[in-house]
């Protein structure tokens, strides 16, 4: 096996399972972190356990692999990638691996250092797996003449962590900096900060060995929830998405928005569902569009996948009149 450039926590996890006596574990990753799977299942496995991987997709810990190990008779879940939410007790205890790395950053903020040049104060963001760097990437910063700041509203395990549904650390801030500069891999992250604080963000990716700016993706994603607001406001049945998975439960919220709509003239109809998919919207031919009280990526990210409007719990409350859309791109995309 190829050491890994995250670690994993190996000793410490057969130390859990063999403390806790687990007999059957389910082992559970983000797409980025599967090709760890054998490392993790040998781990489990020389702590006497039988290791069983979910080959499922994973998008954070609001997507916990809870009924999947319940339906498998497993007495833990190992779930890698993100911290631990400061949610309720499962009914299947859960250990977060949060797979930090040591990949050096140094030289891509350099890098990023041209892009800031327009910009005094910068906000440093980052996920789970980064947020021993902050520290160090805020004093290069310094040097550099930068004023820099790490948000801590209190909702994440770490200031200046960010997931792909809570950029509150990022919010909390956004009144003191000009911009922000994401440490990490890939857009994901960036184009989720800057549609929430509505600020220039930079990304500095170790990985790719490269920085660059995300705004012409931000653009491109709030004209296109322009027109799905658009063309919601003229629909008359919508459907709102009710999500089955763990952390993405928001029921009362469904109800509430649905009365608000109502009370606008729509028509309503509440799905349930685990997986939003183009597949299964499309079963339902009658309804004109969708409110998505799930994951807010979906309806940000995957728009271009849907045959019609999906939109975001914000968006929902302009179509009912709570927020005007210049309101909306203050606030951002994300709830407070």
């Amino acid at each position: 096996m190829k050491p890994s450039v995250f670690d994993l926590e190996e000793e410490r996890l057969i130390k859990e399972v063999t403390k806790r006596g687990a007999k059957r574990v389910v082992i559970q990753l983000p797409e980025g972190l599967k090709p760890e799977a054998s490392k993790l299942v040998a781990a489990v496995e020389k702590a006497g356990s039988l290791a069983i991987v979910s080959a499922d997709s994973c998008y954070g810990a609001c997507d916990l692999a809870v009924q999947e190990a319940e339906s498998l008779g497993a007495d833990l879940v190992i779930h890698i990638g993100h911290s631990e939410p400061t949610s309720k007790k499962q009914s299947v205890p859960i250990i977060f691996i949060e797979a930090k790395t040591n990949v050096r950053l140094k030289s891509t903020v350099k890098k990023a250092l041209p892009l800031l040049k327009s910009w005094k104060s910068i906000g440093l963001i980052t996920t789970v797996q980064h947020v021993g760097t902050l520290d160090e990437m805020k004093k290069a910063l310094l040097k550099n003449g930068k004023s820099v700041i790490i948000g801590d509203a209190g909702r994440l395990s770490y200031p200046g962590q960010v997931i792909g549904c809570d950029y509150s650390n990022a919010q909390a801030v956004k009144k003191d900096v000009d911009a922000f500069l994401f440490l990490g891999g890939g857009k994901f992250h960036a184009i989720g900060a800057a549609l929430a604080t509505s600020k220039q963000t930079v990304v500095a990716d170790p990985y790719e060995r490269r920085a660059y700016t995300i705004d012409a993706e931000v653009q491109r994603i709030i004209k296109q929830r322009w027109a799905s607001i658009q063309e919601t406001m003229k629909s008359e049945y919508l459907g709102i998405l009710i999500g089955l998975k763990s952390g993405q439960k928001r029921l009362q919220k469904a109800l509430q928005i649905r009365d608000k709509l109502q009370n606008d003239g729509k028509k309503i109809v509440l799905l349930a569902i685990r997986e939003v998919t183009p597949e299964s919207l499309m079963q339902f031919p009658d309804i004109n569009a969708y409110v998505n009280t799930t994951c807010p990526r979906i309806s940000l990210d995957d728009a271009s996948k849907f045959q019609k409007p999906v939109l975001t719990i914000n968006e929902a409350r302009v179509i009912a009149g709570e927020l005007t859309w210049e309101q909306l791109l203050k606030k951002g995309w994300f709830e407070d």
